[in-house]
């Protein structure tokens, strides 16, 4: 499996209300489940214009799959090299 961040340009994302996040997660989540095994989403991070999604999945094609089939755009997909954090120091 490989780690994706995913960026995705949604104008006005940090005005979204819970609700509207909460309706974003449930589609998410369903067609994940229709996916199957092969791809998970860990989180997402809202800022200004953006969300920035984190996914562990067996290759590229499904984590578009998945964008496509859930309705979200997915601008840029960047497979992630290697993670770092204050105990790599």
């Amino acid at each position: 499996m490989h780690r994706y961040l995913i960026e995705r340009q949604i104008p006005g994302a940090e005005k979204m209300s819970p609700a509207d996040l909460k309706a974003a997660a449930q589609k998410s989540n369903a067609v994940l489940h229709a996916l199957g095994p092969d791809v998970q989403w860990i989180h997402s991070f809202v800022a200004k214009d953006m969300i920035v999604c984190e996914y562990v999945a067996k290759d590229e094609g499904i984590v578009r799959e998945h964008a496509q089939k859930s309705g979200f755009p997915a601008n840029k997909i960047m497979e992630v090299q290697t993670i770092i954090d204050p105990t790599t120091a």
